[in-house]
């Protein structure tokens, strides 16, 4: 089953990052966010990618033709010019790099990868969230019900900290729980190839073009995840990814 990961926007909001590479490409720790991401999904078996690429999508392409060798270790013999490649731990991915338009809209996209998706059942995410999702309950629970499309809920870090109170003292404080206002979509979805009908052209905005009208159809599933999630909106966000990295990272599921 293909992954497609939304990858074009521009990062309006992380303008400190996104004037220099595609929000994609922002680093935690060592490694771009869609790193990440990919991690995530083949750790759970799903190890097929398709990008849909857009603002900087070339600085995405040359990231993965020269990914096998910068993620191995190198002898170069300079006076011959050979190299010699020392195989470290390989990830098996196979990664379709589309390029689907620098102002193309969300279900623009998507439509533009309807010839890789060869009418199957495919997960669709976005290039700048992680979580410690479980696929493969997603994948279960899409079947069970049985409708086109399976979006994962999610109810995002609230900004604030949170008390309980014992008449005036306070009992308890959580520095910014994961409780949120509500629960929002948090990507990580699973789609049956019959959601493409619904996007008209590159003018499609995926969420609400789209989203709505499966709602509004009853072919709109909501997977309940109450554990882990954060995106990527601004330099807040980058900043807490980047210390909860340094933390353990709650969204590194692989070894």
């Amino acid at each position: 089953m293909k992954v497609v990961i939304l990858a074009g926007g521009m990062g309006t909001r992380l303008t400190e990052e996104t004037t220099v590479k595609p929000k994609p490409m922002v680093e935690i720790g060592e490694h771009p966010i869609l790193w990440h991401i990919m991690k995530h999904y083949a750790h759970c078996g799903f190890k097929e990618f398709a990008l849909a690429l857009g603002y900087k999508g070339e600085m995405i392409s040359h990231y993965f033709l020269d990914y096998y060798t910068l993620n191995s270790d190198i002898t170069v013999n300079l006076g011959t010019g050979e190299t010699q490649i020392h195989d470290r731990q390989r990830d098996e991915w196979i990664v379709h790099l589309i390029h689907t338009g620098l102002k193309t809209m969300t279900g623009g996209r998507l439509k533009r990868l309807e010839h890789i998706l060869c009418g199957e059942t495919f997960m669709m995410t976005y290039g700048d969230g992680v979580g410690n999702v479980d696929i493969q309950a997603l994948l279960a629970f899409h079947r069970a019900h049985g409708k086109l499309a399976t979006v994962t809920a999610v109810r995002p870090p609230s900004r604030f900290g949170g008390m309980l109170f014992d008449g005036d003292m306070v009992s308890q404080f959580t520095e910014k729980p994961q409780i949120g206002e509500g629960w929002i979509n948090g990507g990580f979805m699973v789609l049956e190839p019959q959601v493409l009908d619904y996007i008209e052209g590159d003018h499609t905005v995926f969420e609400t073009d789209v989203m709505e009208k499966l709602a509004q159809d009853g072919q709109l599933a909501a997977y309940r995840h109450e554990a882990f999630w954060q995106c990527m909106d601004n330099v807040r966000d980058l900043q807490l990814l980047q210390d909860l990295w340094q933390r353990g990272a709650p969204w590194r599921v692989w070894e």
